[in-house]
């Protein structure tokens, strides 16, 4: 009777500690949501059209680098930092600002 109570025991304790664990991911889940939800408002509000058009395809190519790109361009608007709306030839001139910053370099074989 002892080990039943115990065995009973512990399986509620887990399935309690598994609630909680479900409970913990959903709350996660949910924050990423409405964090996607601002940036994506943030990103209408700053970009034309266009330039969103063209971000989009960056984020297919190279996720990594539009989330960057987004977050770098929503800091500048939320710092006071751009005047209108970025255009598409504003974020062609960023892009390729960036680019050159990333090929500075040069190797000299000797």
């Amino acid at each position: 009777m002892m080990e039943e109570e115990e065995i009973e025991e512990l399986r509620r304790r887990k399935m309690l500690e598994l609630r909680a664990r479900v409970e913990e991911q959903q709350g996660q889940a949910e924050q990423r949501r409405q964090y996607e939800i601002q940036k994506r408002l943030a990103i209408l509000q700053i970009m034309t059209p266009e330039a969103r058009s063209r971000l989009a395809n960056i984020r297919a190519a190279k996720p990594e680098f539009a989330e960057q790109l987004e977050l770098q361009l929503i800091q500048l608007a939320q710092s006071g930092r751009l005047g209108s709306k970025i255009t598409d030839v504003q974020l062609r001139d960023i892009l390729s600002r960036l680019q050159a910053r990333k090929h500075k370099f040069k190797i000299k074989r000797v």
